[in-house]
């Protein structure tokens, strides 16, 4: 008899799934029964966060979801802030967990692991949350979480399976696995769109997120239109490397807002226009007064942040495709020359909350060229936002933008190292954002994989001290000395290095990208003489 825990990994395998991230528990042993015989990678974090956040930086890597196996009650919650990062980001994430009997549910019996309604608890944290009610019904609702990762803004899904059901009989018949496209935009809406970019004189384009998998068509018309482009930190690459018309994500900064009100048609394609893309001051201050087309898979975020005059419900890398093959030959705007004179007024690199990173971020790109770089909250990642320069998208990605969180760096990256073992992977993190997930070091020597941690320390919430600062507010709960990390690193069994210099960290980096396990190097901020 095959069970309902296992037709799901099977069904798992139909879908692409290849990886697994969870700890086993008494409410999720039967999904381990058939796990060590199925093609499925299984990986053991040290504290479900670390899951979400693993499975979050697979996806980021590669496009492709990963899989979560969570304990009913304590480790849904532990895994909420992790799935929450991933809704704001849009990364496609599959939670599978175990829930009480279903006779149970509801009635605060006190039995274990019990919440008052454990799907309710995890819909807000998730694009929808589901309570299977039997075997029969499992093809459905996968169907429809693969349905929104390849068809519709993704997000986590979170689907509880009763202890009771887990176990009952599976059907004997294997169900279809659909091929799903994202949706068309109209022949009508294009033709306006194209029209409209075509009289323009002053064009802008906003890349987003949703812009990652669709990096030759969209470098292709941003070229046709020579506009200047804006790309968010999840679309960082998305034009290659020193394009000369890709402006980074300077949407919150005097320049970067000037040139975008004298903008006079704006093409914006997979984003948001959210805050921490284009508002990071918090002044509510990026203003389009130009005609504005939004092109998005999601129809409620056409209408979000930004009202538009023309709005597209459609794959951004398929709209850019149509659009290039309606407009006319490659115009001539001058666009390098407006995106020159921006970096010039920017003057980036010499700004007082990026210059103390530079070298720092140098040296990691020259050491490291084609290197996945992930982040955590912190002040070299912030200053990388705006700087670093990316070969090709899934590069660069961190939990700065969106909800925010700490202690994603570590996970995330060991989930980028997993997903794309041909390139090295560096988490680039703080040691106040280390400390919550440090344990997830034994997971990254467990799993074997050469991971770089590369911790900026700087004896607490650096980020926050500052703010503190510029506010007149005391310094509370802020100033937190780290730990010996290099020995804690070396405690887990992996490389401990601690450097001040970027030749050190040179050669350092070169040397962790062949090492047998991880490495970890720590930079003493104080003592850092980079700059």
């Amino acid at each position: 008899m095959t069970t309902c825990a296992q037709y799901l990994i099977d069904r798992l395998v139909a879908h692409g799934i290849d990886t697994v991230f969870g700890i086993p528990g008494v409410h999720t042993v039967e999904l381990y029964r058939g796990l060590p015989e199925s093609p499925l990678r299984h990986v053991t974090p040290r504290h479900e966060q670390g899951a979400g956040f693993m499975a979050d930086g697979y996806a980021r890597a590669t496009g492709r979801p990963a899989a979560c196996f969570i304990i009913s009650g304590p480790g849904m919650t532990n895994i909420a802030t992790a799935m929450a990062q991933a809704l704001a980001d849009s990364v496609p994430m599959l939670v599978i967990s175990s829930v009480n009997r279903r006779d149970t549910l509801g009635r605060g019996q006190g039995r274990l692991h019990e919440l008052p309604d454990q799907r309710a608890t995890l819909a807000g944290v998730s694009v929808f949350s589901h309570t299977l009610q039997a075997p029969e019904a499992l093809p459905e609702v996968l169907g429809r979480a693969f349905a929104i990762f390849a068809g519709a803004r993704p997000g986590p899904v979170h689907i509880e399976i009763p202890l009771d059901v887990m176990a009952r009989p599976a059907p004997d018949h294997p169900p279809r696995v659909a091929e799903v496209f994202a949706p068309a935009a109209p022949d009508a809406a294009l033709a306006r769109a194209a029209d409209w970019l075509t009289g323009a004189e002053r064009p802008l384009v906003l890349l987003g997120g949703g812009c990652a998998d669709a990096a030759e068509p969209l470098r292709e018309l941003v070229e046709r239109l020579d506009a200047p482009a804006m790309t968010t930190i999840n679309a960082r690459g998305v034009l290659g490397l020193a394009h000369p018309l890709d402006l980074g994500a300077c949407a919150s900064l005097p320049a970067g807002r000037e040139l975008a009100r004298d903008a006079d048609v704006i093409l914006a394609l997979g984003t948001e226009l959210g805050e921490t893309d284009y508002d990071l001051v918090f002044d509510d201050g990026f203003r389009l007064t130009g005609r504005l087309i939004r092109v998005d898979i999601d129809a409620q975020q056409l209408a979000r942040n930004q009202a538009p005059d023309l709005a597209l419900l459609a794959d951004a890398g398929e709209v850019a495709r149509e659009l290039c093959a309606r407009l006319p030959a490659p115009a001539a705007r001058r666009g390098a020359e407006r995106v020159t004179r921006v970096r010039a007024a920017l003057a980036l690199r010499d700004a007082a909350d990026v210059a103390p990173y530079t070298a720092l971020l140098d040296t990691l790109r020259e050491a490291l060229p084609d290197a996945t770089l992930v982040g955590d909250s912190t002040g070299a990642v912030y200053a990388g936002n705006f700087v670093v320069d990316m070969p090709a998208p899934r590069r660069w990605f961190n939990a700065a933008t969106g909800y925010g969180t700490l202690g994603y760096g570590l996970p995330a990256a060991l989930g980028a190292a997993l997903a794309v073992p041909e390139r090295p992977v560096v988490a680039l993190v703080g040691d106040g954002g280390l400390m919550f997930t440090l344990g997830e070091l034994a997971t990254a020597r467990d799993a074997g994989v050469p991971l770089i941690v590369v911790v900026w320390n700087n004896d607490g919430y650096g980020e926050i001290r500052r703010y503190m600062d510029a506010s007149a507010v005391p310094r509370l709960g802020v100033d937190l000395p780290a730990p010996d990390l290099v020995g804690l690193a070396e405690s887990f069994g992996c490389h401990g290095r601690r450097l001040t210099t970027p030749a050190a960290l040179h050669d350092a980096l070169v040397t962790a990208r062949h090492a047998d396990r991880p490495t970890l190097i720590e930079i003493d901020a104080d003592a850092w003489q980079g700059v």
